[in-house]
């Protein structure tokens, strides 16, 4: 069976970490509890996965991308841009063939679009910040909606380090009422980070959120160049142990593919709090089959479902109301507000999942064999290059180990993301300390 995806429709696959929506096909598919726990591997296949199917599907990709990069200036060439970079970013390839059409756009973008000026800009920050700096500057006067412009921002950042104070002169200049934006407040608090300490995680980990309800915990380092961890505590604020007695860890990649901060589109998985609302299937292609859990940050879900409970008279979304959520000593830490400035900033369909994309494409890479993404948490599947059959999925194993000790069928509970100080991969060692520590 050949897998063909047109370039045109690689942007769409790209574009985030959608789960199905009603109407289109197939049909989506939702998981209770013990339909989660039936599953095995094997029940899963995906075509792009086999030697064949992977290697067609690239080649034509990049195929693409080099006939369309070949073609003479026109409107033609421009409509495609955005998709050749999408593409260029996912296989890691043909970086120098789309460079010089990239730095030549980017002069231009004051015309566009803001979705054509973010869709330039992000590939500008994911590969070519410093060949791209130059031209930035000029143009961020250009840059009126705050989504292209912190992109732009973050990027002069990547490029130099040393262009904060400058970057916060401009932001001051450009946007007077920058506090009132998710978007450029996260990033304000990027330029002047504060010197305040880190609260105990044990007092974290040991948060009830909402009592009787069961979380994930994802253990993530800065920079989001390694991997973390996935933790399950269970409904009954316990951490899910191995049969051995060692606590369930699980290898999860939480980097997006453009690296940029968790307050803009397709940005590195955000920290903080969200609620989770059950299991389901995706039309991602990178995705694959395995069930997802399906979680979803403050504003794209209502306080409603944030509390899992029907309330007669729901408050409105505020940051006290996200607050409530976390333990005292954490409502003042700002990092922990990220996943409450991305929803308010419009990020949404944020899932943990499987892949079915190559590791090989970033080989050398800090996180390797993870696969970034377009913003979401990656667990690591092997799939059968010759039949296209899973072999081993730690998604599935998460889902499962989730579903064991939720004591809920529809699956409902929290995952919380937080970073931790260090370098290399956390370690499960590490994992098992914070938790012992939190006496649970």
């Amino acid at each position: 069976m050949k897998f063909r995806l047109p370039l045109a429709l690689l942007t769409l696959a790209l574009a985030a970490c959608a789960p199905l929506k009603p109407g289109g096909p197939p049909p989506e598919k939702r998981y209770s509890a013990a339909e989660l726990l039936a599953l095995q591997p094997g029940d899963f296949s995906w075509p792009a996965t086999t030697a064949s199917g992977e290697r067609e599907l690239r080649e034509r990709a990049l195929a693409d991308v080099r006939a369309r990069a070949a073609l003479p200036p026109s409107p033609e060439r421009d409509a495609a841009l955005p998709g050749m970079l999408e593409a260029v970013a996912l296989f890691n390839a043909e970086v120098d063939t789309v460079r010089p059409l990239l730095l030549a756009a980017l002069p231009t973008l004051g015309s566009r679009d803001p979705e054509t000026q973010r869709a330039l800009l992000t590939a500008a920050h994911t590969h070519y910040a410093a060949d791209a700096a130059p031209l930035l500057w000029p143009l961020l006067p250009q840059l009126t909606a705050s989504k292209p412009f912190a992109i732009a921002a973050y990027t002069l950042l990547q490029a130099d380090p040393g262009a904060a104070d400058r970057l916060q002169r401009v932001v001051a200049q450009q946007f007077p009422g920058w506090a009132e934006d998710a978007r450029l407040l996260a990033l304000m608090q990027r330029l002047q980070p504060a010197a305040s300490q880190r609260p105990p995680l044990a007092d974290l980990l040991a948060a009830p959120l909402r009592p009787g309800y069961p979380a994930v915990y994802s253990l993530q380092r800065p920079g989001r160049d390694v991997m973390g961890l996935a933790l399950v505590r269970g409904a009954d604020g316990r951490f899910l142990r191995e049969p051995d007695g060692q606590l369930y860890a699980q290898p999860q990649l939480a980097r997006a593919l453009t690296h940029l901060p968790g307050t803009l589109t397709n940005g590195n998985t955000p920290q903080g709090l969200y609620t989770l609302v059950g299991a389901g299937t995706a039309t991602n292609p990178w995705i694959g089959p395995t069930p997802y859990l399906h979680t979803k940050l403050p504003i794209e879900a209502t306080v409603a479902e944030f509390e899992h409970a029907a309330i007669a008279d729901t408050p409105p979304w505020s940051e006290a109301v996200y607050d409530s959520f976390l333990p005292p000593a954490w409502r003042d830490w700002p990092p922990i507000h990220e996943a409450w400035l991305a929803g308010r900033a419009g990020r949404d369909e944020i899932l943990m999942h499987g892949t079915v994309v190559n590791p090989r494409y970033y080989q050398g890479a800090s996180y390797f064999p993870g696969t970034p993404s377009a913003g979401c948490m990656v667990s690591r599947e092997v799939w059968d290059t010759t039949t296209g059959r899973l072999l081993h999925s730690d998604q599935l194993r998460l889902a499962q180990a989730y579903a064991r000790v939720s004591r809920r069928e529809d699956l409902a509970g929290y995952l919380v993301v937080v970073e931790l100080p260090g370098a290399g991969p956390v370690l499960p060692a590490e994992a098992q300390a914070a938790v012992e520590a939190a006496g649970l």
